[in-house]
């Protein structure tokens, strides 16, 4: 994202196998980074799970279940073209 965007460095996008899955893995990701003395924060907690953010200021990793990745489809967009 260097160069591309001025809110991160860095875009990471990853796919769980349910909405409870995404979760998980958006909740684990920010404690783990805590830990390291990272600030993440997470985004869409409230929603339905099938796609949830993790914000760690120039690191942006976002969470899909599979179905909301193929629709969304940030790799295309963010994509080198």
């Amino acid at each position: 994202m260097k160069g591309r965007a001025s809110f991160a460095d860095f875009l990471i996008v990853a796919t769980g196998t349910s909405s409870r899955h995404v979760m998980a893995l958006a909740d684990s990701l920010a404690k783990d980074l805590k830990k390291e003395g990272y600030l993440a924060k997470i985004e869409g907690k409230n929603s339905d799970g099938n796609w949830m953010v993790v914000d760690a200021v120039d690191v942006i990793v976002h969470i899909f279940t599979e179905d909301s990745r193929e629709y969304y489809a940030l790799e295309h967009m963010w994509g080198k073209n």
